[in-house]
């Protein structure tokens, strides 16, 4: 008996690919034309096609896309003038210019689908075995993508989900900015005074410690010993209320006392670089003070959008904030459009990629297909819920304690092989964790329930 019913075989995938494929054809049916566009800044071509691949017309206008409409309504004329009823327009979604062509298909009630750079990438190898590229050739090219059914349905967001969307880039812009600025000042500190950055353990997340370092910086000239004059008490009272600007309320006295004693340490100081490098340190401080602020800003208008979209219980999973899942919804876009949660870690880049033939069975890796800013935000998101939340805990451990018991016990020839297999495990564990936060996402979005240990661990009957 097949899985499917009466003996057919068909997989519940199957049964999903095909209903995919009917949502696909509805739009771009058998006896109709296709207006392929291939998009820039300021030229873009244009060529209709019918389902044979026969060019009817083809156009080259040198406009912005938002200003495509007249080019359009061109094309959809010379289908029409064909015979063709049904037209339907795909694109590649090129940066925001997509959207226009959203907006004016939309405007002109045609339906628009969008080919995948990467399928066009594969495809123009394909055709003509080279690397030959021109915006007339791939219009048509996007146009026979999508004519086969190698297309998706692009996304439509309203108003709410599109400012989460751009918060969340935004918030990952600033992420960025900020980690690059602490490389700057950490690379220009082990020359003009490596002394400091030991003072704490964790310089960087240490409001006074970069309080105090924006005031010796700012003030010392190229020279911190200059501000041993005035005091330990004084020099405290000065970082104080800098603290305020960090988004910090009080000074730790000890981290402050430990700076200012090492005003005077010289050790590792190569001099001749060090009044530039440290004028530069106050500059990057200052920048990295904006951007952590603007950071702060931003993440908390992220989870006032969250509350707005009436989703603010994601935060009751425990050890995942409510900026975190505003920042996987922000890559994801609404759950709810996706057919399954298995979708949507597809669509993260986080599903296995099997590699198998016959008798042979290779290993299997993420296929890192996708969206990489969402494959990103879940990967931040699910690192502290590997200790703090007791469903992920229990899976993790479940699944690494195998490989670590093999790697504690073995022996001193089998310990390197074993321990490299624990790190293998290790990082598939993480992986098949954050897969599961991915679907306890999407089921609490797509079912409107709220957040059960029971279920989440498969426990519940």
């Amino acid at each position: 008996m097949g899985k499917g019913s009466g003996g057919s075989g068909m997989t519940r995938g199957d049964r999903r690919r095909n209903a995919r494929r009917e949502r696909l054809r509805e739009l771009l049916p058998r006896d109709g034309a296709v207006i392929g566009i291939d998009l820039a800044e300021d030229k873009q071509a244009i060529a209709v096609i019918d389902h044979d691949v026969r060019v009817l017309a083809r156009k080259t206008v040198r406009v912005k896309v938002f200003r495509l409409g007249e080019a359009l309504d061109w094309a959809v004329g010379q289908a029409r003038g064909e015979g063709f009823a049904a037209v339907t327009v795909a694109c590649e979604p090129t940066g925001p210019r997509w959207m226009q062509v959203q907006r004016l298909c939309a405007e002109r009630g045609l339906p628009l689908v969008c080919v995948q750079p990467l399928v066009s990438h594969i495809a123009r190898e394909q055709q003509d075995y080279t690397t030959h590229k021109t915006d007339e050739s791939d219009c048509v090219m996007i146009a026979r993508l999508a004519a086969e059914l190698h297309c998706y349905i692009p996304e439509e967001l309203d108003e709410t989900w599109a400012h989460l969307r751009n918060l969340g880039r935004r918030r990952a812009q600033l992420i960025t900015a900020a980690t690059a600025s602490v490389q700057r000042i950490r690379d220009f500190l082990s020359v003009a005074w490596p002394a400091v950055t030991e003072t704490c353990a964790e310089p960087f997340e240490s409001r006074t410690w970069l309080a105090a370092m924006q005031l010796v910086t700012s003030q010392c000239g190229g020279q911190p010993a200059l501000l041993a004059a005035m005091g330990e008490d004084a020099f405290t009272a000065a970082v104080r209320p800098m603290i305020g600007d960090w988004g910090g309320q009080k000074a730790r006295g000890p981290i402050s006392r430990r700076i200012f004693a090492a005003l005077t340490d010289t050790e590792g100081v190569v001099a001749s670089s060090r009044r530039g490098l440290l004028r530069r340190v106050a500059d990057e401080l200052g920048d990295l003070q904006r951007t952590r602020a603007q950071l702060r800003a931003t993440e908390a208008d992220m989870v006032t959008v969250l509350g707005e979209l009436g989703l603010s219980r994601l935060a009751d999973i425990p050890a995942l904030s409510a900026v975190g899942a505003a920042a996987i919804l922000a890559e994801a876009g609404d759950p709810r459009r996706y057919d399954s949660s298995s979708s949507l870690v597809k669509h993260a880049g986080l599903s296995p990629s099997e590699n198998a033939s016959g008798a042979f069975s290779g290993d299997a890796h993420i296929s890192r297909r996708g969206r990489p800013g969402l494959r990103l935000a879940v990967w931040r998101a699910v690192w502290p819920m590997l200790q703090h939340n007791p469903v992920i805990a229990a899976k993790y451990q479940a699944m690494t304690r195998a490989a670590d018991a093999a790697a504690a016990g073995a022996g001193s020839q089998q310990r390197t092989a074993a321990q490299a297999a624990a790190r293998v495990r290790r990082a598939k564990s993480r992986v098949a964790c954050a897969a599961s936060l991915l679907r306890w996402i999407y089921c609490l979005v797509v079912h409107g329930t709220s957040w059960d240990p029971a279920v989440a661990a498969g426990s519940y009957h």
